[in-house]
């Protein structure tokens, strides 16, 4: 078997088994193509299967190291051609799997960006909802807001997915996990205000004046542009508003675990970046627990 060949049946497993999503398998092609480049150039001829060793995988990343690429884009390469050693190792196509022990570079771990709750408020109450536009923009953020999913699960929503009544939204996450998100009071009545102006059309939730299905761009310039005073004249996007949600949650004593399942978090390892960014709660936690605190 060639390498290339390879390649596809472990991107189709990526797709079609482990359901990963269209941009995280694009992600992976575009890294394992780069290998396969490298590993052509060291052999000066298409690479077999054969040619997939340790050797090949410690020159792949000295390229990588070489053109002056970031740490996370390394680590993001070491990780793909991990998982597809790992792959045809497991299926006997490989009789050593050349990434085992391979570590992954150390990231920095900047904090991540949360708008403070008041700005966030204020500049929501100021998005006019009386026009379709503005209705849309606000019903957009609110449900962001309030309920902290991703982008792309957002644009993915449909009107069946909202129960309104229920203060609930059915969304389909990370790895076809499916879970409920809490819509809050406001984000309720932001999306009655939308239903009732929007143009007719798909069934998506959130469509363009077009009618069409709202599409990811187009949401990170909305958010952008209504929210540029909230942020200081800082760029804003839609993860800013999860990280917002999750932060503000922790803030205000919500336990970890349930924020870990609002935010469809595999692992309660991603969700703890938040507790680093809440001195407030952790004064807070400390005062009413330490015996000596208020001594």
């Amino acid at each position: 078997m060639h390498l290339e060949s390879a390649i596809t049946k472990y991107l189709d497993h990526l797709a079609h088994e482990r359901r990963l999503s269209p941009h995280t398998v694009a992600a992976y092609r575009r890294d394992l193509a780069a290998f396969t480049c490298v590993l052509a150039a060291e052999r000066r001829q298409p690479p077999a299967l054969a040619d997939f060793d340790r050797e090949a995988v410690s020159a792949f990343l000295q390229e990588t190291a070489r053109c002056g690429l970031s740490a996370r884009t390394a680590g993001r390469r070491l990780a793909a051609v991990r998982g597809l050693a790992s792959f045809l190792t497991r299926h006997r196509w490989l009789a050593a799997d050349p990434g085992e022990g391979l570590r992954s570079p150390r990231l920095p771990k900047p904090l991540p960006r949360v708008l403070p709750a008041a700005a966030l408020a204020a500049a929501l109450d100021a998005i006019p909802d009386r026009e379709p536009r503005g209705a849309r923009d606000r019903a957009v953020i609110e449900v962001l807001y309030s309920t902290g999913i991703r982008l792309a699960e957002l644009v993915a929503l449909d009107d069946e997915d909202v129960d309104l009544q229920g203060g609930v939204v059915r969304v389909m996450g990370k790895g076809g996990r499916e879970r409920l998100a809490v819509l809050g009071k406001a984000a309720i009545a932001a999306i009655g205000a939308y239903r009732s102006l929007r143009p007719k059309g798909q069934r998506a939730l959130f469509r363009g004046l077009g009618g069409r299905r709202l599409s990811r761009r187009t949401v990170q310039r909305l958010v952008q542009a209504r929210l540029l005073a909230a942020a200081l004249g800082l760029k804003v996007s839609p993860h800013v508003l999860r990280h917002s949600f999750a932060t503000h949650l922790l803030d205000r004593g919500a336990p970890i675990r349930e924020v870990q399942e609002l935010l469809g978090h595999a692992s309660i390892a991603s969700t703890q970046i938040y507790t680093h960014v809440t001195p407030a709660r952790l004064r807070d936690v400390y005062a009413r627990a330490h015996p000596r605190a208020r001594r």
